[in-house]
């Protein structure tokens, strides 16, 4: 505990222990790519992506041990009507889960990823943002120091996704507070709403907001305040695998809201992360356009459950194994651009 015994200071105290990039490890993945038989630059953001896995694992970059972690966690707004779906939708699908059916099961058999699945106390919802705060800030620390187990098994990339009835609105609420802006650009259909339910939706959400106008000037007491027990987990994740050096890919509108928390802390804190998509909730490209990131995919995805960040993963997999497994010029035989005898970098296109 920090000296004053208040939790939040506790987490602040960690993202200033946070380590930066190793520009040597950079450094000599940038090296690899020169000696690779392509032209330099021919595999685009790839390359980039195998750099930047070196820079954070602070070796050659490697993707033995990914994990998709999806948090699922309930919410006192849900009662409120903002979903089609009841608040008992979030246990069946925790269910769905562990039974093998959900979407998230088939991409992570197919791609090689581990699947933990963490319950975080469906049975008693957090407060309704609405009439009270969601969380105390002792519960919200503590939920992220939860969030920071999900790094025990040592992971190589961790790949965060959600489940939760309601957390479109709470994430939509957390956003207006951190970026500002009109509510209605941050409010979408969720899960899929009717124009009637939606125009609830944005009311609820404005009603959170102006209950807890007078308290929104730190990041930690916003996420405390409007955000939920899945989304400080996610957030507490996030640091933790920094602190362990573990790239993570961010998932969708949600595990994007548990990053932007953390971005207005201080932005340096996502370096390690990746952006899997951008999903078909309007509010999410508005998000990533504000943090300056570019995700890596857009399929017109809203499902959650970290789908977006396992097929992610899959092209950071296919950039890691082209780093270290294509052959150098000189172990194909293959003249360099630079070599004796050997034609400019553009001649190599044809045949390569």
């Amino acid at each position: 505990m920090s000296a004053t015994g208040l939790p939040f200071d506790d987490i602040r105290a960690l993202i200033g222990q946070m380590p930066g990039p190793d520009m040597r490890a950079r450094h000599d993945a940038r090296h690899r790519q020169e000696q690779l038989t392509k032209p330099s630059g021919a595999l685009g953001r790839l390359e980039e992506i195998a750099e930047w896995m070196a820079a954070w694992q602070g070796r050659a970059p490697t993707v033995n041990r990914p994990v998709v972690a999806i948090f699922a966690a309930n919410h006192g707004v849900a009662a409120k009507g903002v979903s089609p779906y009841p608040s008992a939708v979030t246990q069946q699908m925790v269910e769905n889960f562990a039974a093998g059916g959900a979407a998230i099961n088939q991409i992570c058999a197919t791609f090689d990823l581990g699947l933990k699945v963490f319950d975080l106390a469906l049975d008693f919802p957090t407060a309704d943002i609405s009439e009270e705060a969601a969380l105390s800030e002792r519960d919200c620390a503590a939920t992220m120091a939860f969030g920071m187990e999900c790094l025990a098994g040592e992971p190589d990339l961790l790949c965060l996704g959600e489940m939760g009835i309601g957390n479109t609105t709470v994430a939509a609420a957390l956003f207006a507070a951190l970026f500002g802006g009109d509510v209605r650009e941050w409010v979408g259909p969720g899960s899929g709403q009717r124009s009637d339910r939606l125009e609830h939706k944005i009311d609820v959400v404005r009603q959170a907001l102006a209950l807890h106008a007078g308290n929104l000037n730190d990041p930690l007491e916003v996420l405390r305040r409007l955000g939920g027990r899945e989304i400080a987990a996610m957030a507490g994740a996030i640091m933790a695998a920094r602190l362990q050096r573990v790239p993570v890919i961010i998932d969708g509108y949600v595990a994007t809201a548990a990053a932007a928390v953390l971005f207005k802390l201080a932005p340096e804190t996502l370096d390690h992360c990746l952006f899997g998509h951008v999903s078909a909730e309007p509010g999410h490209q508005k998000a990533l356009q504000m943090m300056g990131k570019v995700p890596l995919l857009a399929l017109g995805m809203r499902l959650g459950e970290g789908t977006g960040a396992a097929l992610a993963a899959s092209i950071v997999k296919a950039a890691v194994a082209c780093h270290n497994d294509m052959a150098t010029f000189s172990q194909a035989g293959v003249s360099d651009r630079d070599a004796p005898g050997g034609k400019p970098n553009g001649a190599h296109s044809g045949a390569l």
